[in-house]
């Protein structure tokens, strides 16, 4: 883990043992949707690639997910709604309360969806290139994120995550696993202390994949 300044971590709540015990596996049912891909940040790009129809370059990279995941017999819902443009600008000061309410809607119109994942692109300085090889291939690294709700001095109550303890399960689980196959594709866990709309769903992640000195083939690979 890498424990942002803003947060802490209980070295209960991080306890491997009990993360990889919790039974998070979803029993797949193709006929309605189960997994949700929204993206807070609609409009991040990559160095080579910067998405089209006025929409960033991770919006294509979620329906690359989506595909590959439809193709394993799930049925996803790819939500491309830029929440993060206000009036036709950029606006990021309220991404999140925006996509609180599009993923709220579609929760209540899909209440099938057991699985929420928020992909975005990671902001590093241009000298860092998170890529290593994988089966031959330049791929970049990802990176799991939580909110934890929780500062330094204890919960922040007003932002309550019900949540937590499976999503923190969940990107531990994602992550021991990856690690097993593809050693070094995965980054530290990232946690921070406000919560993301992690507070969803159980089964909620925050992706970063990549980085902005990344290329979109280098992503797609991931």
């Amino acid at each position: 883990y890498t424990v942002d300044a803003s947060t802490t971590a209980d070295p209960e709540q991080i306890n491997a043992e009990k993360l990889a015990g919790q039974d998070l596996r979803i029993k797949k049912d193709a006929s309605v949707p189960q997994i949700l891909i929204y993206h807070t940040h609609s409009q991040e790009n990559y160095r080579d690639y910067a998405g089209s129809d006025g929409k960033g370059a991770v919006v294509s990279l979620g329906e690359e997910l989506a595909k590959r995941l439809g193709a394993n017999g799930y049925q996803v819902w790819h939500d491309t709604t830029a929440y993060d443009m206000k009036s036709g600008h950029l606006d990021r000061s309220r991404a999140y309360t925006y996509a609180c309410e599009g993923v709220t809607n579609l929760l209540q119109k899909y209440p099938s969806i057991q699985v929420i994942l928020d992909v975005h692109r990671d902001g590093v300085s241009e000298q860092t290139h998170l890529v290593t090889q994988i089966e031959g291939k330049p791929t970049a690294q990802i990176m799991f994120f939580n909110g934890t709700s929780e500062t330094p001095d204890g919960p922040i109550e007003y932002l309550a995550n019900p949540c937590r303890k499976e999503n923190l399960a969940f990107s531990f689980q994602m992550k021991w696993n990856a690690d097993q196959i593809y050693p070094g594709f995965t980054r530290t866990i990232y946690l921070k202390g406000l919560r993301y709309n992690l507070h969803l769903r159980p089964r909620s992640a925050l992706i970063e994949v990549g980085a902005q000195t990344n290329t979109y083939e280098e992503a797609v690979n991931a």
